[in-house]
């Protein structure tokens, strides 16, 4: 059997390459692993602030402790490209965790508690003044 060589019109007018009217099971697959991950980091912050024993406490918070400063980091990146963000971001959060723990050693108030309450403190000053200043900024240029 040969083609004849008319082409059909794909569905929707999308193109060859175009993936905006995809369908299927994984169309919506980015809200759902941040819903995710935000719940792994909320699980790990209550396990390391309660002193749970669970077996999952440790790895929970330590993914706490990276993603909430790397979220507030890649909020103020908006400018960079995908990859550049998240290394950026990543490399911020390593960054902001060590500084708390040089700090808390430095007054000789090291505490898995108040490690995990700077951190959560610091990531979320980070994140308000970032929504604060994007918020002013669109304000005062309405045209952009």
């Amino acid at each position: 059997m040969q083609n004849s060589g008319t082409k059909t019109p794909l569905p929707d007018g999308a193109g060859g390459g175009a993936r905006r009217g995809r369908t299927g099971p994984g169309r919506n697959l980015s809200p759902l692993l941040a819903g995710a991950a935000t719940a792994v980091g909320a699980v790990g912050a209550t396990l390391a602030l309660t002193g749970s024993g669970s077996p999952l406490r440790g790895p929970c918070a330590l993914f706490f402790l990276l993603a909430a400063p790397a979220a507030a980091i890649a909020a103020a990146l908006r400018g960079l490209d995908p990859y550049g963000r998240a290394l950026t971001a990543l490399a911020g959060a390593v960054v902001v965790d060590m500084l708390v723990a040089q700090g808390m050693l430095a007054v000789h108030h090291w505490s898995v508690r108040g490690g995990v309450v700077a951190v959560a403190g610091i990531s979320l000053l980070l994140l308000l003044s970032v929504l604060t200043t994007g918020t002013s900024r669109s304000r005062k240029n309405p045209q952009e």
